[in-house]
């Protein structure tokens, strides 16, 4: 018995608990049954937490060329070299190179899931959705947001095995969009809309999508990569005309920080806090982010 099983399940575990932040493109909702939903808490909770003790620290992308030689006792975390060791071993275990791709992702290492997920395809073959769309948002994410061609055609190969795939439908959105095809982008993210709850941060993150197609049409500019910083102007006037959105403020709260811009981020901080004065678990997570990016 091999330990790439194990190893597997680790990473599954782990890639779970590494994008629960962001969770918006990979989620597709379906309804179960209590007992269901109550074992898959206590299997990320459990599995995960042990997963993440592991695996959780990105510098490890760092040693892929320096294999097990490079652990030492006070670095438990072997899962990464010990899939590098098996894809060199078992250059065609398709298995191994898919877990690595996912271990890289969750060590917010884009480039190398990347390379490692490509391989998968080429040794498995572009029938896998899900490993399409894995390759595709590791390209993405490695290009700094952009979506290339080749993550495109990703989105593309995973769409036509599953129509209602969300990543692809929201990536292939922006990809229309930067080539001008504005209506067509309109068209992918409305029907995106109209699959996604009110209540989730994607489907805010669509709406804000959708501003900038409105944006596009009144200064008549063609279609464009989205600029993060329009991004953020928008969700700000979003918030100003409409400012009951926890979430919403949490993530103009964290733009803010992320574009350097530290005293908007606080002012923000303090609307929402305002805001929400009578909500503790808004108080909370604005608690939370502000003690994260440290702006009390």
């Amino acid at each position: 018995m091999t330990a790439l099983p194990v190893i597997g399940f680790m990473v599954v575990a782990l890639a779970a608990i590494a994008f629960a932040a962001v969770p918006l493109l990979r989620a597709k909702v379906k309804k179960r049954g209590g007992l269901i939903a109550a074992g898959l808490a206590l299997f990320v909770l459990v599995v995960g937490s042990g997963a993440y003790w592991m695996v959780g620290k990105p510098y490890l992308a760092q040693r892929e060329a320096q294999g097990t030689d490079a652990l030492t006792i006070n670095e438990p975390t072997t899962l990464i070299p010990l899939l590098i060791k098996r894809t060199r071993d078992y250059p065609g275990d398709a298995r191994a190179w898919r877990f690595l791709g996912q271990a890289y992702m969750a060590a917010r290492d884009p480039a190398n899931a990347a390379k490692a997920l490509g391989r998968a395809i080429v040794l498995e073959g572009k029938g896998d959705p899900e490993l399409n769309t894995a390759y595709g948002e590791a390209l993405v994410m490695a290009n700094g947001g952009t979506v290339t061609a080749e993550a495109e055609q990703a989105f593309t190969a995973a769409l036509a095995v599953d129509p209602s795939n969300t990543p692809a439908r929201f990536y292939l959105g922006d990809a229309r969009r930067a080539k001008g095809d504005n209506a067509g982008a309109a068209q992918m993210w409305q029907s995106l809309l109209s699959d996604t709850s009110p209540t989730t941060p994607l489907y805010q993150m669509l709406v804000d999508r959708m501003a900038l197609l409105t944006a596009d049409a009144t200064r008549g500019a063609p279609g464009s990569a989205p600029d993060p910083r329009k991004m953020v102007e928008v969700l700000a006037a979003r918030l100003k005309a409409d400012p009951n959105d926890a979430l919403g403020w949490v993530r103009l709260i964290r733009a803010y920080s992320v574009l350097g811009e530290t005293a908007k981020a606080k002012e923000a901080l303090a609307t929402a806090r305002k805001t929400f004065a009578d909500n503790p678990d808004a108080q909370t997570a604005f608690g939370t982010a502000a003690k994260a990016l440290k702006l009390d």
